[in-house]
């Protein structure tokens, strides 16, 4: 893992503890006793002589040594005294638990916390803390569902509740870490994450999170998890958030901060989901069989209802469910028989039901021509059927996992239809069971995501002050100067004077107001014209702009680049034109973007076939688009004064493209 600033294995692995408060202090004593932390807890308190049963210190300076881990359950105003001092001894770092910070607007109180922390780390403060399954070590002021393991998955969550919620799962996950960020004064997301992957023990890494502090950092940290094997799933909360600030273009509406967060993400090689049982799934995955690469899957099942539900919930879910090779067909219709129709998915019946051999020769042999298999398969319940009879099945899964070297999924198509019994099993033995259809297609498909771009790390953040709108005329101006084709124009103060400068202009032309963000909304936009003669003042306009229009137009593409203020800077690509927002067809990639990563972002867009020559239209000049996305790239690196450039529509033709309305803002 990356290095971070700060050592963080006392606090995570921690040889001593000490709990300071009351109520909270006898709860975290509570849960080291249950799991069996067999280092020094140390309670201390100015009053009472026992806490949870334990003689507890009258203050800090009458431990035995400074602590490994400090669980500070003191009022906020007192936590700096004792964060201070626990610095001051030379404690490995600090849970603080204590709410009032800045979440409740008091940033001067928390920055005097991390002042008062100096180099040791500490969580929080607003944290709930710790939990190390692996050794037992609890700061940890609640109850949670888990318990004791020698490896498994870390789970970071900037919400306490929904970490509980995760440890109270039954589908066989060993859990190895759980961590609060809290308000994150100090210690941030990557650091932390970081921390917890430096653990050869851990084998995955689960997010619940908010926000990401330091982008750059997070994606160095997923290159180093993807390079150790481990597997890094997150859900990001709170994407309507952009979209419900007032957007002064196409692009900030459009490329919201779930665009960019998804993108980022999507970058960084990170799995995005969905929803909580989508994380654990995932996981699973991950812990058993790491990140998986091939996105070729076979599904089988002895029910055709199953197999039809396998192919409708994979729609969309961008997993290649490719029919089986001869060779395949012939050897399943030699041990399946004649009635049996062979395809992906398989419904194989129930001719081989109980007959492990030949269970085992299907599910080899299916399963060898691709990258990973579903085996659809509901035990029934142990306390009232007997499960006995699906013990062949369950183990000729196993065991074409083993004949192939390819994952091999038993997956519920309820999630309740396997036991923890029975998933601790499967888990123990290598076999990641999947609980719940949908989720585990989900779960297969996040499990795929590609690894990022070798060290690829977002553009540094710049700081925004009071962008200004530039006119279109220089807008255009310098597009053409970085290298994208305008129309041929001109432009001046006034109707009057415009006349007779645009009379050297080819018609049609078109007539634009300037000084407008939205012109077609404010009626500053007029086409098709053959002259400018009679035409009417534009009120509120700073100036006109006529141009030769563009024919030959095969589609109209967005082009949008805007500083953000988490990632850097996006790129927004979609089709374009005055529908862009109703049509809501489009893909964001965080920059710097490549090439190949742009003309395979347009080939994401649904309306990608109206590029493609769909039914024998033309097709449009996806060169020359990609060729202004890496101009208007360039400039935009080299620039850190703009703060957004929109083009819309790029005219694409059969052979070039021409940026017919641009918007520039800048910082000034």
């Amino acid at each position: 893992m990356p290095a971070m600033s700060r050592d963080l294995s006392r606090l995570l692995r921690p040889a001593s503890i000490a709990v300071l408060g009351s109520t909270w202090a006898e709860n975290v004593i509570d849960q080291c006793r249950k799991m069996g932390f067999e280092g020094p807890v140390w309670p201390v308190h100015p009053t009472r002589k026992e806490i949870g049963g334990l003689p507890a210190f009258p203050s800090l300076s009458a431990l035995p040594s400074a602590p490994d881990a400090t669980f500070v359950g003191v009022n906020r105003h007192a936590t700096l005294g004792v964060v201070a001092e626990l610095s001051a001894m030379g404690a490995g770092g600090a849970i603080c638990f204590a709410s009032g910070w800045t979440e409740a607007g008091e940033p001067e109180l928390q920055a005097g916390l991390v002042r008062a922390a100096g180099q040791m780390p500490i969580l929080g403060p607003n944290c709930y803390g710790v939990i190390n399954y692996l050794d037992g070590a609890l700061l940890w002021p609640d109850q949670h569902g888990g318990r004791r393991v020698e490896r498994g998955v870390a789970l970071l969550s900037q919400s306490s509740n929904i970490v509980i919620n995760l440890t109270m799962q039954a589908r066989g996950l060993p859990v190895a870490y759980v961590a609060c960020l809290g308000n994150a004064a100090q210690v941030g997301l990557a650091e932390l994450a970081g921390a917890l992957l430096a653990d050869e023990r851990v084998t995955a890494l689960g997010l619940y999170v908010e926000g990401i502090d330091d982008a750059p950092g997070f994606a160095a940290l997923a290159e180093a998890a993807r390079a150790a094997g481990k597997g890094i799933v997150a859900i990001k909360s709170g994407k309507t958030e952009a979209a419900r600030s007032a957007a002064a273009s196409h692009t900030a509406s459009l490329a919201g901060g779930g665009a960019a967060s998804s993108a980022f993400l999507r970058q960084a090689g990170v799995a995005e989901v969905a929803t909580l049982p989508e994380l654990l799934e995932t996981l699973k995955i991950y812990h058993v069989h790491g990140p998986l690469v091939g996105r070729r899957v076979c599904s089988l099942s002895c029910s055709g209802g199953e197999a039809g539900l396998v192919a409708d919930l994979a729609a969309g879910k961008g997993l290649d469910f490719a029919p089986p090779s001869e060779e395949q067909r012939t050897r399943l219709g030699e041990i399946l028989g004649p009635i049996v129709a062979i395809a992906n998915p398989l419904d194989y019946h129930t001719f081989i039901w109980g007959d492990g051999p030949r269970t085992t020769d299907v599910f080899s042999t299916m399963l060898a021509g691709y990258d990973a298999g579903i085996f659809v398969i509901d035990p029934p319940r142990p306390d009232r059927c007997d499960p006995s009879s699906f013990g062949p099945a369950l183990d000729a899964i196993a065991a074409a996992g083993r004949a192939t070297g390819k994952p091999a999924f038993p997956v519920a198509s309820l999630p309740e239809n396997f036991d923890e019994a029975l998933a601790d099993e499967m888990i123990g033995n290598g076999i990641a069971p999947l609980m719940g259809l949908e989720t585990a297609l989900s779960a297969l498909s996040a499990a795929t995501t590609p690894p990022g771009r070798a060290g690829w790390r977002p553009l540094a953040v710049t700081r925004r002050q009071a962008p200004k709108l530039v006119p279109e005329a220089e807008a255009k101006a310098r597009l053409a100067e970085a290298g994208v084709a305008v129309p041929r124009g001109v432009r001046a103060a006034t109707l009057a004077e415009l006349a007779p400068l645009a009379a050297g202009l080819t018609p049609p032309l078109a007539l634009k107001g300037l000084g407008f963000a939205h012109k077609t909304e404010a009626g500053a936009v007029r086409l098709g014209l053959s002259s400018l003669d009679g035409q009417a003042e534009m009120p509120g306009a700073e100036g006109y702009l006529a141009e030769e229009m563009v024919s030959g137009a095969v589609a109209e593409l967005l082009i949008g680049l805007r500083r953000d203020p988490v990632y850097g800077a996006t790129l927004t690509l979609g089709l374009g034109g005055v529908t862009a927002e109703l049509l809501a067809d489009t893909v964001t990639l965080v920059l710097p973007a490549e090439e190949g990563e742009v003309a395979q972002a347009l080939k994401r867009l649904r309306l990608w076939p109206l590029l493609d020559g769909y039914r024998g239209r033309p097709k449009a000049d996806v060169g020359a688009a990609i060729a202004s996305v890496m101009a208007l790239q360039a400039a935009f690196v080299r620039d850190p004064r703009l703060e957004e450039i929109e083009i819309n529509p790029l005219i694409l033709k059969e052979k070039g493209a021409v940026a017919v309305d641009a918007v520039i803002w800048e910082d000034v």
